[in-house]
């Protein structure tokens, strides 16, 4: 038997991950970002295995994510969404956090929030990264060759965007002359 828990949290309530998130902030600057990423993949190794509450390990599944980001050159994350990335992963990994993680099954309640809020934050960066990588997998496949072979940019990304969205227009034009209900007086398709 499943159970739904709905948490409202107060401005009272964020304040305290605001201001997690903002101590996160500061230590970036002083942190080299190599061991912030290879504390948060002992994190997830940490917790690869242990049973935590379905709540906190699907929102784990994110931070690998995040690490992706950071660590994908192709990708070339701008250097201020890499350091709210890497404030995200300092907090996660953080012994001074809300709750300390080995708390019996509440440990890691305040990650899966900060990781919830941070998601919620970062959603236009993460949804651009995915897709990102979805055009970098399929590009790989047409090629033939292994994706992780493939040393395909963000440039390069934007730049199919830009085709594949003009090759869209011309063929709306197209349909829309050959339906036979409108011919264009002014521009004629070439």
């Amino acid at each position: 038997m499943s159970m739904d828990i709905s948490i409202s949290l107060s401005d009272a309530d964020l304040k305290l991950f605001v201001d997690g998130m903002k101590s996160a902030q500061k230590k970036v600057d002083k942190l080299d970002p190599l061991s912030i990423v290879g504390a948060a993949r002992k994190l997830l190794e940490d917790t690869t295995g242990r049973t935590l509450p379905d709540f906190v390990s699907t929102r784990m599944k994110h931070v690998e994510t995040m690490i992706e980001m950071v660590e994908d050159a192709g990708f070339g994350l701008p250097e201020p969404d890499r350091e709210n990335v890497l404030a995200a992963l300092t907090y996660f990994t953080s012994p001074d956090d809300i709750i300390p993680d080995n708390v019996p099954v509440l440990g890691f309640l305040d990650d899966a929030i900060m990781i919830e809020l941070c998601v919620r934050d970062l959603k236009p960066e993460i949804e651009g990264y995915r897709d990102f990588r979805f055009w970098r997998d399929n590009e790989a496949s047409r090629r033939g060759v292994n994706a992780a072979e493939l040393m395909l940019t963000r440039v390069e990304w934007a730049e199919a965007r830009r085709v594949e969205i003009l090759e869209r227009i011309h063929r709306r034009r197209e349909e829309s002359y050959t339906g036979g209900k409108w011919s264009p007086l002014l521009f004629h398709v070439h």
